[in-house]
């Protein structure tokens, strides 16, 4: 029998009976994660892994568990299914040509799959260059990440274990963010407001102020679209010199020798050389170009445009954190007229 839902410290949970104990989770409440590498990747492999195997399982099998969360998470497998057809359509069919149409076709087809791999990294560490400046000069993080608990319904009667961890983002709606994940935690001796405090400070609006999170919350609101908008304008630019980057000629000897065989330490320690070879030459033969004209000048303004998309992005959010000029009251209310309070 399912016992009414229990609420305690914020962790809210279904139990089968009193003495059970819960399972030990992770999380038991919505917590603010630290925006980091290593947590970053936890959090990549986590939701890759269910992309591929709890969440589609839930779907097929119709679980009325299953979310729109889970929906837009296993957008990764057709993305990565499709990256990898993309890869393979040229290579699988080089042996139905004669030699030289083969050679010529797996150049191409290497280049398509390299192109395809530094598209995705372009794409998404290029987010960095607007995210990582804007924190730092306005104290807003807006990829700041938290986990989720959701209580789901059982599926079965003596169902006990009905929680589930999803990994959001606080400003992942801008009209809605988790501005309550952002105050401190008081019986920890945190200051109530000290995060808010600190983006005040940043955006130079004062320090110790009475509702610092109410002054500033207009504030990160702006920032966090105008972020977005640079974010998705750039790492399209970024991705784009990605692709240009993986066609450049010297590529071609790293493809030609490239192995992941670690164990054969001689062959992987040639490999790893040429592969630094071929990018450093790579990156030389982007920004110079080759012929003549535009042609050998478009790596440069390709280069260029995605720099500048990054800095004036980051200039135009950074700009919305700037304090407002204070007006004058005698600007407002003029001594010589008759003022009539009611």
């Amino acid at each position: 029998m399912i016992l009414p839902i229990n609420n305690h410290k914020n962790v809210i949970g279904f139990r089968a009976n009193n003495n059970e104990d819960k399972k030990s989770l992770r999380y038991n409440h919505d917590t603010l994660l630290p925006n980091n590498f290593i947590t970053n990747t936890r959090i990549g492999l986590d939701k890759l892994t269910n992309a591929f195997t709890v969440y589609p399982a839930k779907g097929l099998k119709g679980s009325k568990n299953a979310n729109f969360y889970e929906f837009l998470t296993m957008g990764t497998v057709p993305y990565l299914v499709g990256s990898a057809t993309l890869m393979a359509v040229f290579n699988f069919a080089n042996k139905f040509y004669d030699h030289f149409d083969r050679t010529q076709a797996s150049k191409i087809g290497k280049k398509m799959a390299l192109g395809v791999v530094f598209y995705g990294l372009a794409k998404s560490l290029s987010k960095s260059l607007i995210t990582k400046p804007v924190k730092a000069l306005t104290g807003v993080d807006t990829e700041q990440p938290y986990a989720k608990v959701i209580y789901e319904l059982p599926d079965h009667i003596n169902d006990t274990d009905i929680t589930s961890i999803e990994y959001h983002k606080v400003f992942e709606s801008v009209e809605f963010p988790r501005w309550d994940l952002l105050y401190g935690d008081e019986s920890k001796g945190q200051k109530r407001n000290f995060r808010y405090d600190k983006i005040a400070k940043k955006l130079g609006m004062g320090e110790n102020l009475n509702d610092s999170d109410q002054e500033v919350k207009p504030r990160i609101k702006e920032i966090v679209v105008k972020s977005n908008l640079a974010k998705t304008i750039s790492s399209y630019l970024w991705a784009a010199s990605g692709v240009a980057f993986a066609f450049q000629t010297p590529w071609e000897k790293y493809l030609n020798n490239m192995t992941f065989k670690f164990w054969k330490e001689k062959e992987f320690k040639e490999s790893m050389s040429i592969l630094k070879e071929s990018f450093v030459k790579s990156a030389k033969n982007f920004y110079n170009g080759e012929g003549s004209g535009v042609s050998k000048h478009a790596g440069k303004i390709l280069l260029g445009a995605s720099l500048l998309s990054s800095v004036v992005g980051v200039a135009n959010t950074v700009a919305s954190g700037k304090k407002p000029q204070k007006t004058d009251a005698s600007k407002v209310i003029n001594k010589d007229d008759n003022y009539v309070v009611s």
